[in-house]
């Protein structure tokens, strides 16, 4: 088994942040395609999309916010945390190549006695630095008395 950085509720803290980088890639968005059926010629069809306001592919906004979903279980708060609410804001469109940075940062902790419940904000930028996707995620960290 693998070994994983639980950070648990009682070390989180306000202003603690987690980032991953990934380039998007054609694999990516077909993958995404595959997984989700959405085949929307947009993101599948080089031709139609070509004839579009985009002038080419452009990756599936639920893509980025799949990235939010990995920093979150991966870097901050981490393994073990559960999703409870995500909102979304999308801003800009990511092609094919993009290099999307994602950073979620504690804004708030609730505690409710037995459990923590953390609130993040959850950014997506481009290698431009524009913001693509934004918004806030909700989460209950990995807690050592469960």
């Amino acid at each position: 088994m693998d070994d994983y950085k639980v950070m648990y509720d009682d070390e989180i803290k306000v202003g603690m942040t987690g980032e991953l980088t990934k380039r998007v890639t054609d694999d990516d968005v077909d993958s995404f395609a595959k997984v989700t059926g959405d085949c929307n010629p947009i993101h599948m069809d080089n031709d139609f999309a070509k004839q579009s306001n985009y002038l080419g592919r452009v990756a599936h906004g639920m893509l980025s916010a799949g990235l939010i979903s990995a920093c979150l279980g991966n870097k901050m708060p981490g393994p073990g945390a559960v999703y409870i609410n995500q909102d979304l804001n999308f801003h800009k469109s990511v092609f094919i190549g993009d290099v999307l940075i994602v950073t979620c940062k504690v804004i708030n902790i609730k505690d409710n006695g037995d459990s923590k419940i953390v609130t993040l904000d959850t950014k997506v930028t481009n290698q431009d630095g524009d913001i693509v996707t934004d918004g806030h995620a909700i989460m209950k960290p990995a807690n050592r008395n469960e």
